[in-house]
């Protein structure tokens, strides 16, 4: 079967390199996939649409990429693998590339959030918060996003730079982007961490907190255009 990824370019005024921001559009068999993916995919429509008449000066290009899921993920056929892999062929200079996974689920609730293995000494228990995860490599492209965010978005955000095998941290198209050399990081509700419906036939779209979920797409949006130079010097 025939399957592509979907990519929009918004092409920058300078020659300040490339910013990758996507979602995979595919979910696991018997799945709805409400927060996995179409969240993701879904605030990538809506940056798009907030970025398209932004006067950039480095090019942002938003990709819908198939094929994360098993059986698929980890392998060279993931649609994220291919487009790295194309990508350091051509010498595309991708200053940062951005993974929107799971961007619906949020808890005010004590005890709403898990963590992998002494990771809770260090993190809130409540799952309120965005994420944004990226492997020890990344980490410059991680402190810089997480300002972006913070300086136009009073939405929680908590960060996290760590070794790539620890459960979770690479589980999503940042790891093909990794692989391929370039600094990439994962925006996330921290997925099974949080969700009870991940993978499940209940991940439909009454569970999402949609109020919340557009602060964080708003955010999103006015970092990367912030990111990407729109009023000034690119911040990467």
């Amino acid at each position: 079967m025939r399957c592509e990824n979907l990519e929009v370019s918004l092409e920058g005024s300078g020659s300040d390199g490339i910013i990758v921001v996507g979602a995979h559009y595919d979910t696991v068999p018997g799945s709805p996939g409400a927060d996995d993916n179409a969240s993701g995919v879904a605030a990538l429509i809506e940056i798009l649409r907030a970025l398209r008449s932004a006067a950039l000066r480095t090019t942002v290009k938003l990709v819908a990429f198939v094929n994360e899921e098993p059986p698929f993920f980890y392998s060279r056929q993931m649609g994220s693998s291919v487009y790295a892999r194309a990508a350091r062929r051509r010498g595309d200079d991708i200053r940062l590339m951005l993974s929107l996974e799971m961007l619906g689920c949020y808890s005010h609730a004590p005890g709403s959030q898990a963590y992998p293995p002494f990771l809770r000494w260090f993190y809130p228990d409540r799952g309120d918060f965005i994420a944004m995860v990226s492997n020890l490599r990344s980490r410059r492209a991680l402190t810089a996003a997480v300002r972006a965010f913070r300086s136009c978005s009073d939405f929680p955000v908590e960060r996290l730079a760590s070794p790539a095998f620890v459960p979770g941290v690479a589980w999503s198209d940042q790891v093909s982007f990794w692989r391929a050399g370039y600094p990439a990081l994962m925006v996330t509700d921290t997925a099974f961490y949080r969700y009870p419906h991940y993978h499940c036939a209940t991940d439909t779209p009454e569970k999402i907190a949609y109020a919340q979920m557009a602060r964080v797409v708003d955010g999103l949006s006015k970092a990367i255009a912030s990111l990407a130079g729109s009023g000034g010097q690119p911040m990467l």
